[in-house]
C-alpha cells in the first residue's frame, strides 16, 4: 500500500521557519516527481514546489522562490520542504504528492498525503 506522510506542520509568527517532510513507503519512485501543494480555505489547491526524485532537478512557484527549498533523500525515502521568511498567505494545509510528470498540475498527481496544517500569524 502506497503511503505519503507529512508532518512539521504548526503555528508560527510571520518572519519565522518550519520543515515540512513527506515520508514515502509502499512502492518505488524512481523516475517519479515529488511535489508540495497547499490549499488555503474556500481556495484550489496550488502548486507550491517540486523535484525530481531520479536527478534532483527542483522548480517553484514565483509566489515561493528565494523562500522555500524543496530537498530530497532517497535513501531515507524522505522529501522536505524548508519553509523561511514566512507570510500570513503562506497559511494553508500543505499536501504532498507523487507523479510520473514533471508537473505543476494536481489533477496529474497520482498519490497524495494526509496533509499537514501551516498557519502563519501575523
Amino acid at each position: 500500500q502506497v503511503q505519503l506522510v507529512e508532518s512539521g506542520g504548526g503555528l508560527v509568527q510571520a518572519g519565522g521557519s518550519l520543515r515540512l517532510s513527506c515520508v514515502v513507503s509502499g512502492r518505488t519512485f524512481s523516475g517519479w516527481v515529488m511535489g508540495w501543494f497547499r490549499q488555503a480555505p474556500g481556495k484550489e489547491r496550488e502548486f507550491v514546489a517540486a523535484v525530481s526524485w531520479s536527478d534532483g532537478i527542483k522548480y517553484y512557484a514565483d509566489s515561493v522562490k528565494g523562500r522555500f527549498t524543496i530537498s530530497r533523500n532517497n535513501a531515507k525515502n524522505t522529501v522536505w520542504l524548508q519553509m523561511n521568511s514566512l507570510k500570513p498567505e503562506d497559511t494553508a494545509v500543505y499536501y504532498c504528492g507523487a507523479t510520473r510528470l514533471r508537473s505543476d498540475f494536481a489533477a496529474t498527481y497520482d498519490y497524495w498525503g494526509q496533509g499537514t496544517q501551516v498557519t502563519v500569524s501575523s
